[in-house]
């Protein structure tokens, strides 16, 4: 297996290629920061691959909304409503005049 290079590796090995261009002649061309080499740096991003002028991509396409509606209802279906479960009685306690407890009463509400 081959090792890889390590990140110290590759910049050690930039800055001898840097300065072998250097020695032999080469320069460096500064280039203002934010400066792009689009044309309307402004303007939306041309696609790479662009289609020849021959061919016309939407040509053979078919709309298929109600396919992929289908497909969409299948992956989720639609739960049954839940059943409400059945109220249960609660103790609920009485109070007298004076707020102290009394006794507990079964109710259902």
């Amino acid at each position: 297996m081959k090792p890889t290079k390590t990140k110290r590796e590759i910049r050690a090995e930039l800055d001898q290629q840097l300065e072998e261009y250097l020695r032999s002649g080469g320069k460096v061309k500064e280039v203002p920061r934010g400066l792009s080499g689009r044309i309307d740096p402004k303007g939306p991003l041309t696609p790479l691959f662009t289609p020849r002028a021959s061919e016309n991509p939407l040509a053979g396409r078919t709309p298929m909304t109600e396919v992929v509606a289908r497909v969409e209802s299948r992956k989720h279906p639609i739960p049954a409503p839940k059943r409400p479960k059945p109220k249960r009685p609660r103790k609920k306690m009485i109070l007298d005049d004076f707020g102290q407890p009394v006794r507990w009463e079964w109710v259902e509400e």
